[in-house]
């Protein structure tokens, strides 16, 4: 990272347009050797962590502590909890990799509207500070990814200003349209996307304060390319969550999936890989297993968020059955490469998990245990891993982490934070549950712990099981020669002696998760249970 493009930086952004501890109980499984398996890249065997750093830990030391606003210090000050760097204790999450929300400088609250894409917003610290975050983070072992948002700038980027004030250049950086021809054409789900400011016309597809980019326009994607090569090679992060990107280039009324959005994301892709080919991206399509898996197909991306599966995990845990899970998860090994998708239960977009499952920390577990033995590559959205409630509007999805029972959770010690925090935060927090071995923290650590240990979990291969019951649902994870069985009771009700189809004769090495007792009278399933069994 050179401090000569941090100044040059200010000057480049007006040429941007593309700015689109009790330990828990241990598992006994033992882990598998080192797969020899050529696995798509580093990011298989990792457990990514969503964080929104407005709300995540406001420092207590330095220039920005106390002031409300979760920053770079603060996360430095919780990556222990995340990951602390020795794999042989247990007290952590042992959380792999990172996902932060956007950091640059915006205008915004959630900084989707970025004004400086070569920047971090000062609310969360310098340069500098980012930096010694990521060096504390690569140090435990931890990648991290950000948000780069390609689709559309802010309305008050340089760039666009320049547009509204009649410069041609920077117009061709936007789709603006003269008055008397403006398209009555809706968005894709309804909303206006014609908008107007100063007289002028221009698309917007999110809100009037996002003017989309016109990748037509080869400086558009020149200067795109330029913002991701700073941030690999300056800032040094280990890639990128695409915001937004099916809708990068529209084909007239046709504002999703285009094929000139996928054959410009693999080149794009391709440029990517030149400049650091070690490079992740993960691409949010939000659309069903058809759409999405045709990015991974044409290697427009590395990873794409399973929103169908997603949406199917919640319905498995809320309804008891399996109907939907079951359909879902084959058509998703049928529609990908091995793996080559995101996974995740919710995300900053919808209700969270909790919310969604009534608080219910039976059917949490089940949902985490469903997310974290499947195939994919999963994702947690922070403070999942304790049931932090949340529904929308978007605001009270994204409050404070509550750390502890303190004044607001712990998250500061500031008069007030920049959002309230959740209700119920005093009993549903960090140290509460920490102490707690039956805990939803403690559950998620585990779970994650056994992730790591079995390369069966992370990379191998999928194999769905017929049950013979709605309310049970299995499959097979294996890989070279380790098979392991997953089976769960989707129901409120417990099964006594439940036998998996097909595994009559085979040998039950151990459960995994719980240390359950397996014997030949079968499995007993406690309401809502997971088992993960090594079989012989």
């Amino acid at each position: 990272m050179r401090s000569s493009r941090w100044i040059l930086s200010l000057f480049a952004v007006a040429l941007l347009g593309a700015c689109r501890s009790t330990p828990p109980p241990e598992p006994v499984a033992t882990a598998a050797a080192p797969s020899t398996e050529a696995a798509p890249g580093w990011w298989q065997d990792r457990v990514f962590y969503e964080i929104f750093v407005r709300s995540f830990a406001d420092a207590t030391t330095g220039p920005l502590a106390n002031d409300g606003i979760g920053d770079f210090q603060g996360l430095i000050e919780k990556l222990d909890y995340l990951n602390d760097g020795d794999p042989a204790t247990t007290t952590d999450l042992g959380i792999t990799g990172l996902w932060l929300m956007p950091i640059n400088p915006s205008p915004s609250y959630h900084g989707y509207d970025v004004t400086d894409y070569y920047g971090v917003h000062p609310q969360f610290g310098t340069r500098e500070d980012f930096e010694r975050f990521l060096a504390e983070a690569h140090r435990r072992g931890i990648r991290v990814i950000v948000d780069l948002v390609l689709n559309h700038s802010s309305s008050m980027h340089p760039r666009f200003l320049q547009a509204l004030r009649g410069d041609p250049e920077s117009r061709d950086w936007y789709i603006f349209v003269p008055p008397d021809e403006v398209p009555a054409t809706l968005g894709p789900w309804g909303q206006q996307v014609w908008q107007e400011k100063q007289g002028q016309h221009y698309l917007g597809i999110f809100w009037s304060g996002m003017p989309d980019l016109n990748y037509r326009n080869p400086a558009v994607t020149a200067e795109a390319e330029r913002i991701a090569e700073f941030w690999l090679r300056e800032m040094n992060v280990d890639g990128f969550r695409l915001d937004a990107i099916r809708h990068l280039i529209e084909d007239g009324d046709v504002m999703t999936d285009t094929p000139e959005t996928r054959t410009w994301l693999k080149g794009f892709q391709a440029r990517l890989r030149q400049i650091e080919p070690d490079v992740l991206t993960v691409g949010e399509v939000w659309a069903s297993t058809e759409a999405v898996s045709e990015y991974i197909a044409e290697d427009a991306l590395d990873l794409a968020f399973e929103f169908d599966l997603a949406t199917a995990i919640l319905d498995a845990a809320r309804t008891g059955t399996k109907a939907k899970l079951a359909y879902t998860l084959d058509n998703v090994a049928a529609s990908y490469p091995a793996n080559r998708y995101a996974t995740m239960i919710t995300n900053h977009d919808q209700n969270r998990v909790a919310s969604e499952l009534g608080e219910d920390t039976a059917r949490l577990k089940l949902a985490a245990g469903l997310l974290l033995t499947a195939p994919g590559v999963p994702f947690i959205y922070y403070g999942e891993e304790i049931g932090q409630i949340g529904e929308k509007p978007d605001e009270m999805i994204r409050n404070p982490m509550p750390w502890s029972s303190a004044v607001h959770g712990g998250f500061t010690r500031a008069n007030r934070p920049w959002e309230p925090l959740q209700p119920g935060h005093a009993t549903r927090n960090v140290a509460v549950q920490d102490t707690d071995p039956a805990s939803l923290l403690n559950h998620y650590r585990r779970l994650i712990r056994l992730r790591q240990a079995e390369p069966a979990l992370s990379r191998g291969s999928f194999r769905s099981i017929e049950t013979g019951r709605e309310d049970v649902i299995a499959w097979e994870r294996a890989v070279e020669g380790r098979r392991l069985i997953v089976v769960a009771n989707l129901s409120d009700e417990a099964i006594r002696g439940f036998r998996v189809p097909g595994t009559e004769g085979v040998v039950i090495a151990g459960e995994l998760l719980h240390a359950a007792t397996v014997g030949a009278a079968g499995a007993d399933l406690a309401p809502h249970q997971l088992l993960v069994l090594a079989v012989k």
